[in-house]
């Protein structure tokens, strides 16, 4: 088993009778890589973001039991010291992990993204979120606008979930896909 499949491992066990917190994280690692691959990461950026994209939300458990709430802030209070702990005893490299633990711990911050990496993480994770919760087209709309950034996350949100004319007409009168 690769490492990543290891972290994966870690984290079902971490998430123990909670399906829908491994649910949520194996899709936001699925949109991660798919739009990482898309918008042609380095190699090392690339792993980066799947790792970061598999154990984000880490620190739900901790803030639930001690905050009471899953809120965002708590999450990124919470959540680096539990994935630096996990990422070291699995082996990985330190600086992959700096990087990593500033994901979790900045994913929910949308002002000043520094990086593809944790843009593409955001995407992600707003792709599974608006599933999950069942937003408005007002509200999709106005996240596509303030969040959205890359090529293929825009292409993705507009596939999945913004109601629009698919077809355009093209020349000589014929439908052609736009997306």
């Amino acid at each position: 088993m690769d490492t990543d499949g290891k972290l994966i491992m870690e984290m079902i066990h971490y998430y123990e009778k909670d399906p829908k917190q491994v649910s949520h994280f194996l899709k936001v690692y699925g949109y991660a890589k798919t739009i990482g691959e898309a918008e042609a990461l380095s190699p090392q950026l690339e792993q980066i973001l799947e790792i970061a994209a598999i154990i984000h939300d880490i620190g739900i458990k901790v803030s639930l039991k001690k905050y009471k709430s899953s809120a965002g802030k708590y999450q990124e209070r919470e959540g680096p010291l539990l994935a630096k702990a996990m990422l070291e005893r699995l082996k990985y490299p330190a600086e992959l992990i700096g990087r990593v633990c500033y994901l979790v711990g900045h994913h929910h911050t949308y002002e000043k993204i520094n990086g593809l990496d944790y843009q593409i993480l955001v995407e992600a994770d707003f792709l599974v979120n608006i599933e999950e919760s069942g937003m408005s087209q007002e509200e999709i709309a106005d996240i596509e606008q303030k969040i959205f950034k890359t090529s293929c996350g825009k292409r993705i949100l507009k596939a999945l979930y913004l109601k629009e004319d698919k077809k355009k007409t093209g020349k000589g009168g014929k439908e052609e896909e736009t997306f």
